[in-house]
């Protein structure tokens, strides 16, 4: 594995475009400098991994830009793909000595790293730091359970439907716009990808991504570049109502 500390291309705390979503979202002044005495950036390319599960993880980081995946092997080799990550989400927990996932680049990724002993001391000394990772952690075990939901109970249609809502809610927050009307955004995931994800084969992804075109769900340019029309179309594609709930 090959990573590069990163100065040139890391952003100042000022100009992060994801300062209003990460960990140091409710950080005064004082609080992101010292921040910064702790902190580094780490670029990877897309294929290479972070970590493998199991390793000693001394850091902890936000994602600034790119995707990664969290995959766990099981003893026979085969891997499985639990969770994604996206700009703003947190990489590592504090009070734990390894890595729970394997982190891998899925796009070419820059995190903003946090030596972790010296994160686990501010935590405790710095409360808005505690509590925003708090609002994270809720968020993320929020997050996993509707993602069983979809996993077990929605139709491989809705599962697309599904993932496509997520992807452009997170793009409409970094942007500090809200989910709605027409949505423009790039699918961070290619399809082989998405169907790891999704639980799904490579042709059921292509199918329905066909079929959610010739509806009038999306507009593709490119394999990426995705046109939601009508977002609330999109909701009740996926199952969902406009406020993110389950259609009853």
């Amino acid at each position: 594995m090959t990573l590069h500390d990163s100065h040139a291309v890391a952003p100042t705390c000022g100009d992060c475009p994801i300062r209003h979503r990460a960990v140091c979202a409710r950080c005064e002044a004082d609080e992101l400098k010292r921040l910064e005495e702790i902190k580094f950036y780490r670029s990877y390319e897309a294929g290479q991994t972070v970590i493998w599960a199991g390793d000693p993880m001394d850091f902890v980081a936000s994602v600034v830009s790119g995707v990664a995946t969290l995959t766990q092997t099981m003893e026979d080799g085969r891997t499985q793909m639990v969770g994604l990550l996206l700009p703003s989400d947190f990489v590592g927990r504090p009070g734990r000595e390894t890595a729970a996932y394997n982190v891998t680049a899925t796009t070419d990724l820059l995190m903003c790293c946090f030596r972790k002993k010296p994160f686990e001391a501010l935590m405790v000394q710095t409360p808005h730091i505690g509590q925003r990772l708090l609002e994270m952690t809720l968020d993320e075990l929020d997050a996993a359970r509707e993602w069983m939901l979809l996993l077990g109970r929605k139709t491989a249609r809705e599962k697309l439907a599904s993932l496509l809502a997520i992807v452009g809610r997170r793009d409409a927050a970094l942007q500090l716009k809200t989910a709605g009307g027409e949505m423009i955004f790039d699918l961070p995931l290619t399809r082989e990808a998405m169907a790891d994800y999704l639980g799904l084969t490579l042709e059921t992804v292509s199918r329905q991504i066909s079929a959610l075109r010739r509806d009038g769900v999306i507009e593709l340019q490119g394999k990426r570049h995705v046109i939601v029309p009508d977002f609330d179309r999109l909701l009740e594609e996926a199952g969902d109502d406009s406020d993110g709930g389950l259609l009853v």
